[in-house]
């Protein structure tokens, strides 16, 4: 079967997932009050302050610039964000430039989500953050409208939340194990790998706690036999998976390395939107969704019901985000296999209150809409 043939079958079988009406109204750009007669949208730039410096394969950065915005109803109000680290493209006056451009006080109905999304998906190219910092208010408002957070609308089970990784950027060994003993609270971990010190950061690790790790190389293994004698070594330290390992353009090299591996590759880099989920299947063994590269919660729904219809593995993952995104995020966490929820625990100038980490679990709350409240 062709994959477009498989694409508009397993659409298909995503179709009338959600419970409840998708209609909603776009919101207009004007500041004051909002009535009935249609959405005013508001937005300001904000820059989070990251605890520790947070080092990648391939960068290093202490502050990650994000816009938040307000979508209001009738006086109710939406909160979303946009959180646009470097790599994304995206920007402080990119964010202001899309959304300056959006005239969502045209809508007079929160209630037509598709037909709101659909004008901001198509208002330009690009900027998924900004697109996604819309979503998620739209969600949040609809849900606060409504009276019921969005896991309840889409039917999940709030106890099959998974446990959240705690992310250990790459550092010298004494600062590896500060933020080790750190992440005391959570019971597994996501270490960052790929600017050649890999063992040494394990090991690091493997000196201070047993806990089950994750790892993200981010893209930074370049040759597929390395890569997959390094995952061997990983699998006897305890390691759950491995995500990115190489790049995302190395897609018969990363297609080998999956049906050798011993433990599951993981797409990042690799998967933005819905479209770039079908691909991916035999590529990798599941799939990292992330609001931000996709465009928000309505995106990452169908991308999650669709990898689960291919039989890949589902993770949710954010960006450094306030508890706004992370815990919108969050709401989709009862259809995952792993969650990596910690861009708000990483940061020192939180703004908003949600999801809360229990005992290492994502715990969701009652509260409608995303589940937040601003502090």
């Amino acid at each position: 079967m062709s994959n477009r043939r498989d694409f508009l079958k397993y659409s298909g079988l995503l179709a009338g997932g959600v419970l409840v009406s998708k209609s909603l109204t776009a919101c207009g750009n004007g500041g004051g009050r909002a009535s009935s007669k249609g959405l005013t949208l508001r937005f300001e730039p904000y820059d989070l302050k990251l605890k520790h410096v947070f080092t990648l394969a391939s960068s290093s950065r202490t502050t990650t610039p994000v816009m938040l915005i307000e979508l209001e109803y009738d006086g109710v109000i939406g909160y979303g964000e946009a959180s646009m680290p470097p790599y994304l493209g995206e920007s402080h006056e990119t964010a202001t430039k899309f959304l300056s451009g959006l005239n969502l006080h045209q809508f007079t109905d929160p209630f037509l989500m598709d037909d709101i999304l659909a004008y901001v998906e198509n208002s330009a190219p690009g900027n998924y953050a900004a697109k996604a910092s819309v979503d998620i208010a739209l969600h949040d408002l609809v849900g606060k409208l409504i009276g019921q957070p969005w896991f309840k609308m889409w039917g999940l089970n709030r106890n099959k939340t998974p446990e959240t990784s705690y992310t250990i950027g790459i550092d010298t060994p004494e600062v590896v194990k500060d933020k080790v003993r750190e992440a005391a609270p959570y019971n597994i971990l996501k270490v960052k790998l790929g600017r050649g010190n890999d063992k040494e950061m394990i090991n690091t690790i493997r000196s201070v706690t047993d806990k089950p790790l994750c790892v993200d190389v981010n893209q930074g293994w370049k040759d597929k036999q390395m890569a997959l004698d390094m995952i061997h070594w990983l699998r006897e330290q305890g390691i759950v998976f491995v995500e990115q390992p190489m790049s995302k353009y190395a897609i018969d090299d990363m297609a080998w390395l999956t049906e050798n591996s011993p433990l599951p590759t993981i797409a990042d880099e690799a998967l933005q939107t819905v479209k770039d989920v079908l691909p991916l299947k035999g590529v990798y063994s599941g799939i990292n969704i992330k609001l931000m590269k996709c465009g928000g919660l309505s995106a990452a729904h169908k991308m999650a019901n669709m990898a689960r219809i291919m039989g890949m593995k589902v993770m949710i993952g954010c960006m450094t985000e306030t508890s706004c995104a992370v815990s919108a995020a969050a709401q989709l966490s009862p259809l995952v296999d792993w969650a990596d929820l910690d861009g708000n625990l990483l940061i020192s100038n939180d703004v908003f209150q949600g999801v809360t980490i229990e005992s290492g679990k994502v715990t969701l709350n009652d509260k409608p809409g995303i589940g937040i409240s601003k502090i």
